[in-house]
């Protein structure tokens, strides 16, 4: 019976070890995963930034509609100018009070124009056209991508937003893991249910990862 005994508590004593190791194994994996899935996603969320900001300085506006938006990167240009000071005469003060006048102002020169895909892409077809989905193997997801405005005052401001829910990232990864993800709330992390661009409430073309990720 001795025997028995010690045996059972051997493998008691080996069952909590394994369970000692598991929780706290499992969150350095979770973590790992997480982070380079993160990185990926953010990357194709910064290049959404890129056309949809490239999109507003070229039309006024952002663009909700990805196939839209991809056929404005195929065919847009960037007018390249340039900026310098000048001095007129000011012939109306001359004529009411007989005396010069030189009026200082900016000259707005055109020089000449680049492709948006070209700028921004490199001419990459595949990254810009591909850029609207999740870059995670095994999953077919797309970012939710919108666009409209939001009123300021006397002013409508144009908004965009481009996200992915965590659990879409994390689709293969522990339940409960994901779960305590979404309530995170650090500077060192990305708070929220969701990695996201852009917002319809506010005027903000930031992203909401931390600088560990990259600019904003």
């Amino acid at each position: 019976m001795r025997l028995v005994i010690q045996l059972l508590l051997w493998l008691v004593i080996i069952f909590l070890a394994y369970l000692t190791f598991d929780a706290v194994y499992r969150p350095i994996q979770f973590n790992k995963v997480k982070e380079k899935r993160y990185a990926k996603v953010i990357e194709n969320l910064k290049d959404l930034r890129a056309g949809e900001l490239a999109h507003r300085e070229v039309t006024g506006r952002f663009e909700g509609d990805f196939d839209k938006l991809v056929r404005f990167i195929d065919t847009a240009e960037f007018a390249i100018t340039q900026r310098r000071d000048t001095t007129y005469l000011d012939e109306e003060y001359r004529r009411t009070y007989g005396v010069d006048q030189y009026i200082e102002d900016i000259v707005i020169d055109t020089l000449s124009f680049v492709s948006v895909k070209d700028s921004l892409y490199n001419g990459n077809e595949e990254r810009y056209r591909s850029m609207i989905n999740v870059p995670i193997e095994g999953t077919d997801a797309e970012f939710d991508l919108e666009a409209g405005t939001i009123t300021k005052g006397d002013n409508k401001i144009p908004v965009f937003e481009a996200k992915i829910a965590k659990s879409k990232i994390l689709y293969d990864q522990d339940r409960t893991l994901v779960l305590q993800e979404n309530e995170i709330q650090s500077v060192d992390d990305v708070n929220g249910r969701y990695i996201s661009v852009g917002s319809m409430q506010e005027v903000n073309t930031n992203g909401n990862w931390p600088q560990s990720y990259g600019e904003e």
